[in-house]
C-alpha cells in the first residue's frame, strides 16, 4: 500500500522466506488446448451464473495514481458494478480500525475532482473518499459499498482479533456504522491474509478461527453484507486447508477466492509464467496454480458455487533479461514499472508490451527483454464463459484504477 506499502496491493512476495505458497490444482494440458475433466465441464445444465460483479476501489489510489471515485463513474464503472470494496480498513489491537482518515474523511474535494462537481467546504461535516461515495451512490442507486478491513499488511492483527471474535464484530460494527458517514457502507468485507497459514506475516490461531470470526461479524452484523477474499492456494496441504473456509461458508454472503498473482517476479529468474492462468498448461511451472483447480477444490468441500465470485487482475506482472518468447524462460529479475518493480497496470500495459500469445486462458507479452502476462478483453470473455458455466456467484476485480478511462476491462466482465 501506499501507507507506506500497499495492504494487499497484489504486490506481495507470494513466498516469504518462512513459507511458500503453492495456489490453484491444474486442469487443462497444453497451452490453451483444452481436454477432457469434469472439473471443467459446466457444474450442471441447469446451472444459472450469479450477475454480482465486485471492483475494489483503493484508499491509497487517490495519492500517486489519482483514482478517484469519481473516475469509477467517469469510466462507465459504477453502470456495470453491483457492489465496492473499499479497501483497507485496518485490524488491530483486535478491532476494526481506519486505515488512513485523511482520503478517508478529510481530503477537500475539488469541483472538477468531485462525482457530482461540488466543490467540498471546509466546514462541511464530511469530506474525502466517504463523502464521495455517498454522491456515487445517490447517482447510481443500486450501487452498495463494503468496507474491507486486512489486506496483505494489516492481515497481522486478526490473530489478535481471534482470541475474542465478538468484541472483534462488535468493533467492526460500531466502525462501518458510524454515525458520521452513515449510509456509505452496506456491509463489511474480510481480507484475512491468511487464516492459520503464512502470509506477510504467519498466523497460528487454529483451524477453527476463521470460521468463528466470520460467525461472530454475521451473528452483530445481520442481514447486511458479510463477504470474505480467501486464498487461491488448492495445492495439497495448502492454505485452503489450513482453515474451516467450507464451515465459515453459511456465514458470508459470497467468498471471493484471489484467483491470480499464482506466478510472479518474487522468483526473480523465472520461470515465467502468467500470473492469472484459467487452467493448466504444459509446462507450467507448478501443477496446481490456476482459477480452475481453485474452484473445483472450493466447491469440493462442499461450498456452493453462487457463494463463489471468480477474481480478475486488473494488472500485469513481468520480467526482464528474458530471450524466450513463449513461457517458461528464465529471467534477471522483475520488469520495470510505473509505480513498482514487476507490476503494472493493464491500462499502461496494453501499449506499452502488447499482447504476444495467449495460454491457460491468458495473455502474455514479449517487448524487448521484458516478459508481461495479463488479462485482456478477449481473455475475460473466455474466464466469463467458464464462470457462467459453473454457475459461479459473479465476478470480483482487483483493482479498479487498473482499468483504461474508458473502463475496457469492466465491460469486458460484463
Amino acid at each position: 500500500m501506499r501507507l507506506p506499502v500497499r495492504p494487499r496491493a497484489r504486490t506481495r512476495a507470494l513466498v516469504a522466506a518462512a513459507c511458500s505458497v503453492a495456489l490453484g490444482a491444474g486442469l487443462l494440458a497444453g497451452a490453451g488446448t483444452a481436454t477432457a475433466d469434469a472439473r471443467t465441464a459446466p457444474a450442471s445444465p441447469q446451472a444459472q451464473a450469479g450477475s454480482r460483479v465486485v471492483g475494489y476501489f483503493t484508499e491509497w489510489g487517490t495519492y500517486d495514481r489519482k483514482y478517484y471515485v469519481k473516475n469509477i463513474d467517469t469510466s462507465g464503472s459504477a453502470d456495470k458494478l453491483t457492489h465496492i470494496n473499499y479497501a483497507f480498513g485496518n485490524v488491530t489491537g483486535g478491532k476494526c480500525a481506519m486505515g488512513d482518515a485523511y482520503p478517508a474523511t478529510d481530503r477537500a474535494y475539488t469541483a472538477d475532482e468531485s462525482v457530482d462537481g461540488v466543490a467540498d467546504t471546509w466546514d462541511q461535516p464530511l469530506r474525502g473518499n466517504f463523502n464521495q461515495i455517498l454522491k456515487l451512490k445517490k447517482k447510481h442507486p443500486g450501487l452498495k459499498v463494503l468496507w474491507s478491513f486486512g489486506g496483505w499488511t494489516w492481515s497481522n492483527g486478526f490473530g489478535e482479533a481471534a482470541k475474542d471474535p465478538a468484541a472483534f464484530a462488535q468493533s467492526c460494527y460500531d466502525l462501518v456504522n458510524d454515525p458520521r458517514w452513515a449510509g456509505v457502507f452496506d456491509g463489511i468485507d474480510i481480507d484475512w491474509e491468511y487464516p492459520n497459514a503464512c502470509g506477510n506475516t504467519c498466523d497460528a490461531s487454529g483451524r477453527d478461527a476463521f470460521r468463528d470470526v466470520l460467525a461472530a461479524l454475521r451473528a452483530k452484523f445481520g442481514s447486511s453484507l458479510v463477504t470474505a477474499a480467501i486464498t487461491a492456494d488448492a495445492s495439497d496441504g495448502g492454505k485452503i486447508e489450513a482453515a474451516d473456509y467450507a464451515g465459515a461458508a453459511q456465514y458470508v454472503d459470497w467468498y471471493n477466492p484471489m484467483t491470480y498473482d499464482y506466478f510472479g517476479a518474487w522468483d526473480a529468474a523465472g520461470p515465467t509464467a502468467p500470473h492469472s492462468p484459467l487452467n493448466a498448461y504444459e509446462g507450467i511451472p507448478k501443477q496446481g496454480f490456476d482459477s480452475a483447480s481453485t474452484i473445483a477444490k472450493l466447491k469440493g468441500l462442499g461450498i456452493p458455487a453462487g457463494k463463489l465470485l471468480l477474481g480478475i487482475g486488473f494488472y500485469g506482472r513481468g520480467w526482464t533479461g528474458v530471450t524466450q518468447d513463449a513461457p517458461g524462460g528464465t529471467a534477471t529479475g522483475p520488469a520495470t514499472g510505473t509505480v513498482e518493480p514487476g507490476i503494472d497496470d493493464y491500462k499502461v500495459l496494453k501499449t506499452k508490451c502488447p499482447a504476444t500469445g495467449t495460454v491457460g486462458g491468458t495473455a502474455y507479452a514479449k517487448c524487448g527483454n521484458d516478459w508481461w502476462s495479463y488479462d485482456t478483453p478477449a481473455t475475460i470473455g473466455t474466464k466469463m464463459a467458464y464462470k457462467d458455466a459453473q454457475g459461479l456467484g459473479g465476478t470480483f476485480v482487483w483493482e479498479l484504477s487498473g482499468d483504461t478511462p474508458d473502463g475496457e476491462l469492466i465491460h469486458a466482465v460484463n
